[in-house]
């Protein structure tokens, strides 16, 4: 069976893409990164969850908490405000194009560096990452460019003889897209986690809240997960 790495974060959209890489009969590698974020412990067991309910055997979780160190994003630093989306506000149906505090500095980078080395040695040919470039925060490193400019870096930087691509199967997709997707593939979006900021109940104004809120709204669909607050 051909084999994929899949970054799984926890979250919805990663949720959706570990779903799309199984539907496509990859045998997936699950890889879970705690970089020091402030929900790193309900993100881990949503990880955990979503490999449970997925029956995904191959786990592997990884610490680079020196990006907390390194600091500059509010996910990090608690001593920076995360924040509050504009698509949080009554009426207000797109953000304003500012990269938000939680944009944690090449953080991609590092996380597909582990991959790709993982990847190498399990044989791997694909890495399966959900970042979405066209209904977004902005980060600069879930363009596409980007991926395909990293994938350049992984054939010169591997031994001869590897093959292995990126597969961003959510990059070009609205929010809403992707609920409707994942309700199609039957992903567990209720055991995902999108908050930046809480581990009980979903704050529902951060960035990632706001995003994944508009999209089941516009998909006429419930989010599954609970909220302190929303546009509802």
């Amino acid at each position: 069976m051909k084999r994929a790495i899949v970054l799984l974060s926890g979250g919805m959209d990663s949720c959706v893409t570990l779903s799309v890489a199984l539907h496509e009969g990859y045998e997936a590698f699950a890889l879970h990164v705690n970089y020091g974020q402030r929900t790193q412990d309900r993100e881990l067991r949503a990880f955990n969850e979503i490999c449970d309910r997925t029956s995904v055997e191959h786990r592997l979780v990884v610490d680079i908490s020196h990006l907390a160190d390194i600091g500059g994003s509010s996910l990090t630093d608690r001593t920076m405000e995360i924040s509050r989306s504009p698509l949080a506000e009554v009426g207000v149906q797109q953000s304003t194009g500012d990269i938000p505090t939680s944009y944690v500095p090449f953080r991609n980078a590092n996380i597909l560096a582990i991959a790709t080395s993982w990847a190498e040695v399990v044989g791997a040919t694909a890495i399966f990452i959900g970042a979405v470039e066209e209904d977004s925060s902005g980060y600069p490193d879930c363009r596409d460019v980007f991926f395909r400019a990293f994938e350049q870096v992984i054939k010169t930087g591997t031994k001869p003889g590897t093959d292995i691509h990126i597969h961003t199967p959510l990059i070009s997709l609205r929010k809403s897209d992707i609920v409707t997707l994942g309700t199609e593939l039957r992903a567990p979006l209720e055991l995902s986690w999108s908050c930046y900021a809480h581990q009980d109940v979903a704050c529902g104004e951060c960035d990632s809240c706001a995003l994944r809120l508009r999209g089941f709204q516009e998909a006429g669909l419930t989010d599954p997960i609970p909220y302190a607050s929303s546009r509802d």
